[in-house]
């Protein structure tokens, strides 16, 4: 950490200089997409500074510590791809890599590429303001910073904005509350403890089956049941690691061209019931979400979607023994999919042990928090500890805490008070030379993230040479393009069964959180951003 404090030091000086210009750009974020820009852009030869409120490198794995964290696709593909040598020298240890892992893979990159000279450390943007006249953005930090730019780029992260413990009383709690996207770096012990968790989405998932191994009694307390698939994690074998590799370049060509980048059935297959049973039979072989798309049109068949539905209610059925509760942790009232499915490793199996106890909040509502546990219609549960594992405000949270204004000083917030809208979730009309990394309109969280940030981080490159070699000022959205853009991925959405849930694709966990489906779900997003580069970069305007 040290080295970190004395590049951050040296980081802030240098914009603290009096003579200080303006950078060439300042990205917000030093996850995935933060770390990748900031390479990109110095590479380039022009100057960044880089902002990160965490401690050190690695967005959500720097925060999200909870017992059990682990990505939930395959680690050999959440990787990144732009360097073959990088992919070659970093070697996985097990399927599903476990945040600890993943966080030593990102301060592996900071490291190798020599980052974070380039980021100020424990330091939060409070605003960034957009200066009409010099055409440039003006940020300042919560440490008295304030950085003017020509670029500013916001790799904040889909899912890096949690929410707390917002419910009545959560203050008089006497116990200790731990929200699982903002855990304490040391160990938590659970040994003798009574513990609430609350939700049961991927966090509480993950982190249910092994705060029960240590807790006396844990209670999940439940307001709407989830499908979860089991991970069968294992140790990755060197046959596995070497067959990846040779496939590497075929991989990676395949992303490039915007193709899928794994086998997926064509889009008008329509598989017999034979075929169609032994696919969602996949859903049990340890592939989780590959598993999933690997079931033909699994969003848009009404009959593929019931048969995997059907196929893991019963495998629940089967696991859970009191049928009854079996029955409470069984979701019926949203097509699987349409919520991000967690994976697991034993999370219905836990509901089998003595000490955990599922409350049903559709039955028992909670009433509020009281200072020795958690009230509900019912009953109160006497706890030593809360997890708050109620998740985040998704896509947009992180950027609405900011205040960002654009043209005439008009806030993000105010421009997406009906939801927000982008172009191609990379530009928001009326904020120049502004770009969103995995924004609202883009695939981002129904895709592997990290290879959307590379996409987007190539895109926004390209953006940035593209307004250099014109000698333009600025490149911004254009409403109209925007609008269309905004129809054209709530159309897309429509023809799926996305909108039957009411998930945090669609804000629906935040109160008072414009519900919008925000991320893109239709076909061949790269090859459109691809073609709006080739153009010319038609539904931008420049600015002289």
């Amino acid at each position: 950490m040290a080295s970190v404090t004395t590049a951050s030091a040296a980081a802030r000086e240098a914009v603290r200089t009096p003579a200080h210009a303006p950078l060439d750009a300042v990205v917000v974020g030093a996850g995935f997409g933060g770390l990748y820009m900031v390479h990109r852009l110095r590479q380039a030869g022009l100057s960044v500074q880089g902002i990160e409120a965490a401690g050190d490198v690695g967005g959500t794995w720097w925060w999200n510590r909870y017992p059990g964290a682990r990505c939930d696709i395959p680690s050999l593909l959440y990787s990144y791809t732009f360097s073959d040598d990088l992919q070659a020298e970093w070697r996985w240890t097990e399927k599903y890599a476990t945040q600890p892992e993943i966080l030593a893979y990102a301060r592996h990159v900071a490291d190798r590429f020599d980052l974070r000279p380039s980021f100020l450390f424990e330091t939060r943007v409070v605003s960034a303001i957009f200066d009409e006249d010099a055409k440039l953005w003006r940020v300042t930090t919560d440490k008295g910073d304030q950085i003017t730019a020509r670029f500013c780029v916001m790799a904040t992260g889909c899912l890096s904005a949690p929410r707390g413990l917002d419910l009545p009383g959560a203050e008089t709690f006497q116990g200790r509350t731990l929200v699982t996207g903002l855990w304490p770096h040391e160990p938590v012990d659970f040994t003798g403890k009574r513990v609430a968790v609350l939700g049961t989405g991927s966090s509480a998932v993950q982190s249910t089956p092994l705060i029960a191994e240590q807790a006396d009694q844990v209670y999940v307390f439940q307001r709407t049941p989830n499908y979860s698939l089991p991970a069968l994690n294992a140790p990755l074998t060197d046959e596995e690691v070497a067959g990846f590799r040779a496939n590497f370049p075929m991989y990676v060509e395949l992303l490039r061209s915007g193709q899928p980048p794994l086998p997926i059935p064509p889009a008008d297959y329509v598989p017999s019931d034979e075929e169609l049973n032994a696919l969602v039979a996949q859903l049990w072989n340890g592939w989780g979400l590959i598993s999933a798309v690997q079931i033909p049109n699994i969003v848009r068949d009404e009959r593929c979607n019931q048969a995997a539905g059907d196929f893991v209610r019963a495998r629940i059925a089967e696991t859970v023994k009191d049928p009854a509760l079996a029955e409470k942790l069984t979701p019926r009232d949203f097509p699987i999919m349409t919520k991000r499915a967690c994976v697991d490793t034993g999370y219905y199996e836990t509901f089998n042990r003595d000490n955990v106890e599922l409350v049903d909040l559709r039955e028992t509502p909670i009433e509020a928090i009281t200072p020795t546990g958690v009230r509900t219609s019912q009953r109160e549960y006497a706890v030593d500890v809360i997890v708050s594992a109620l998740g985040f405000d998704a896509m947009t949270g992180a950027l609405l805490r900011m205040d960002i204004r654009g043209r005439d000083g008009r806030p993000l917030a105010e421009a997406w008070a009906e939801g927000p809208k982008t172009y191609l979730g990379l530009a928001v009309a009326g904020f120049p030379n502004l770009f969103t990394v995995t924004g609202p309109g883009s695939p981002s969280v129904l895709t592997n993230v990290l290879t959307a940030c590379e996409q987007h981080v190539d895109w926004i490159m390209d953006a940035i040479a593209h307004v250099r070699s014109t000698n333009a000022a600025t490149l911004e959205a254009t409403a109209d393009a925007q609008e269309d853009w905004v129809a054209h991925v709530n159309d897309e959405a429509d023809k799926t069964l996305f909108p039957r849930a009411a998930s945090w694709y669609m804000g629906a966990n935040i109160p008072g959180k414009p519900r919008m489906f925000m991320p893109y779900v239709g076909e061949g997003y790269k090859i459109h951003c691809d073609k709006v580069a080739a153009e010319g970069y038609p539904g931008f305007a420049l600015g002289s």
